[in-house]
């Protein structure tokens, strides 16, 4: 448990640490979550987010793999509050305006959470990775630009896993995403996007214009697209199989200049 002040509010978000052996400093990839599906089942907050398929083929590697949950998730203290209806039971709401304030009161967990994270004595503050799931996706491209606009360490790298922060069944799914993606836009670094085909969430031609919109505004990256085995839906969980995106990651972060080759 993170002990962090969020907008005065004292809370302790819950953590789940990958590292190799030994003391470090490991570089370090802070990965995020994504949402709860609609929104309607609050069970499912509780449930912590751990991709140790991912983490796994980072520590192989030489990296150190931090998973924190922001409020109200995964274990962590506070309300979960990312874009709800005025009735909380209906889920997640379609409204631009309150979708809105929920991505921004998330990036204000992510700052929080990569400050404490980033002053762990095991992590090199000078070679970490930002990357999300999902919700977490958006989040990792839009937040690393406010960070390296306000700290002189800055990531590396962002890491977007077929990221999005409303989905298609809301008619302001585009003007919602391309907004938080364009806030990522003056990153300095490149950022990697990963997608998959049958996302139910996010297809593949409404990903590809976000990535165009975060383009044009200035923002530098790769859009890679994979085809996973299975039935509807399992384009949003290519984070699971890493046989689908391993070589285009270890491209990525050996043109970043981080380490990339696989440890015996």
């Amino acid at each position: 448990m993170l002990p962090v002040t969020i907008g005065g509010e004292s809370v302790k978000l819950a953590v789940i640490t990958y590292k190799p052996d030994g003391n470090g400093p490991f570089p370090v990839l802070i990965f995020h979550h994504g949402s709860t599906g609609s929104g309607t089942d609050p069970k499912v907050f509780a449930r912590p987010f751990d991709p140790f398929v991912l983490a796994h083929w980072f520590v192989a590697r030489g990296w150190a793999v931090v998973l924190p949950s922001r409020r109200g998730r995964g274990g962590s203290e506070g309300l979960y509050d990312e874009g709800f209806a005025a009735d909380r039971t209906e889920g997640y709401t379609c409204d631009e305006t309150r979708t809105l304030a929920g991505a921004e009161r998330a990036l204000a967990d992510i700052d929080a959470a990569s400050a404490a994270i980033l002053a762990w004595p095991f992590v090199d503050r000078t070679r970490f990775v930002v990357g999300g799931q999902s919700r977490g996706g958006i989040l990792s491209v839009a937040w690393a630009a406010g960070w390296a606009g306000r700290h002189p360490d800055e990531p590396r790298g962002a890491i977007n896993f077929v990221g999005g922060w409303s989905g298609t069944r809301c008619p302001t799914a585009s003007a919602v995403n391309q907004r938080l993606f364009r806030m990522g836009a003056t990153f300095p670094h490149h950022t990697l996007w990963l997608y998959g085909d049958r996302d139910l969430f996010y297809p593949l031609s409404h990903s590809s214009e976000n990535f165009a919109s975060f383009v044009a505004a200035g923002g530098r990256g790769t859009f890679h697209t994979f085809e996973p085995i299975g039935g509807a839906g399992i384009g949003h969980l290519i984070f699971r199989d890493d046989s689908l995106w391993s070589p285009t990651m270890d491209a990525y972060l050996a043109e970043t200049g981080l380490p990339h080759e696989r440890r015996e």
